[in-house]
């Protein structure tokens, strides 16, 4: 039998987008279809859940299984779908605001649960759809309809929570950066277990040009890192920089000065099991370091939907239970007359 090739064209809904012409979800939606006819899932095995938001619009304009779900509570939707139809893949759709604020303890205990789930955060720092509120990742001083005097508070690092958590996956991109984020949202479908996506996106209405420093073209080679597994940690408009050991932690050299050499470079090495490198690359913003995109994080381990299968089955083959009502029977019991 032929293996069905699947392209873009196939994940798309028939629903006109319904987003501001230049809101960053654009791109997003794009690179998604792209990265679906990747891995090759078939639409009626794939799941796109979310909560509430501008991107929580999303499973509209999918022509996969869909649930537009209530605030902050997209985890733990996907968490009992994924639990329930293992066989399918489950995206899940957040925003900042949607996802780190009210629906913040889900996040973190799907992460450490390891449910095998594929989560996107959208980060636009700003609540769009309810007109422009700041949100759990607003920079502290950030002025808003609700801190109209600039926040007082210090923001989320969604990097920070994941690796908090004990994620095993973790990966950024730009919604400029299409290829980017193509790749990392395949590179997320294929790891086995919870993998958090965070893509930083303009909204052009409430927070237009936020991530303007790391996304103008002038100097985005010299403010971002694109890390590959495998290869080396070169950045700048001709691959001129690069990072190198600094006692614990790591800083960026220009090569050939001051000493280092191309062999100083440190090589990304993505599946390492400890996390300490992966959590001060994914907490680089792109002021004094360059923020890493890519996949920065992919480890394996047990997740708790393969696991809670195999405890089923162990306590049905050692009980002899063959449905509900035998496991219900199987205590004392006594009847009431």
């Amino acid at each position: 039998m032929e293996e069905t090739k699947y392209t873009a064209a196939n994940y798309k809904s028939d629903q006109p987008v319904r987003w501001c012409p230049g809101c960053g979800d654009h791109a997003i939606l794009n690179s998604l279809h792209k990265a679906m006819a990747a891995i090759g899932v078939p639409p009626y095995k794939t799941a796109v859940i979310s909560g509430i938001g501008c991107s929580s619009r999303l499973p509209y304009y999918m022509n996969t299984y869909g649930f537009h779900t209530i605030h902050g509570r997209a985890a733990a939707i996907a968490t009992g779908f994924k639990v329930a139809n293992p066989d399918m893949t489950v995206w899940q759709i957040s925003g900042d605001g949607d996802g780190l604020a009210i629906g913040g303890n889900h996040f973190i205990h799907a992460v450490r649960r390891n449910i095998d789930i594929n989560m996107m955060l959208l980060n636009n720092k700003i609540y769009g759809l309810t007109k422009g509120q700041y949100s759990p990742t607003s920079d502290r001083g950030f002025v808003s309809k609700s801190s109209p005097y600039g926040t007082t508070e210090d923001p989320f690092i969604p990097a920070e929570l994941v690796f908090g958590a004990r994620g095993n996956f973790f990966a950024r991109s730009i919604d400029v950066e299409l290829q980017v984020s193509q790749e990392v949202l395949t590179a997320a479908a294929r790891h086995k277990g919870a993998s958090v996506v965070e893509l930083l996106q303009n909204c052009v209405i409430y927070n237009n040009g936020i991530h303007n420093y790391i996304t103008d073209k002038e100097y985005r080679a010299e403010r971002t890192i694109h890390l590959v597994h495998g290869e080396k940690m070169l950045f700048g408009k001709n691959m001129e920089r690069g990072l190198v050991r600094d006692g614990f932690l790591v800083k960026a050299v220009e090569i050939g000065k001051d000493g280092y050499t191309i062999d100083d470079v440190l090589v990304h090495d993505a599946h390492c099991q400890s996390n300490f490198l992966h959590q001060q690359l994914a907490m680089m913003d792109g002021h004094d370091l360059p923020l890493a995109i890519g996949v920065i994080r992919d480890v394996d381990s047990l997740t708790y939907n393969d696991e809670v299968m195999r405890q089923v089955a162990e306590v049905k083959a050692k009980k002899g239970f063959t449905c509900m009502r035998d496991m219900i029977l199987a205590g004392e019991t006594w009847e009431v007359k």
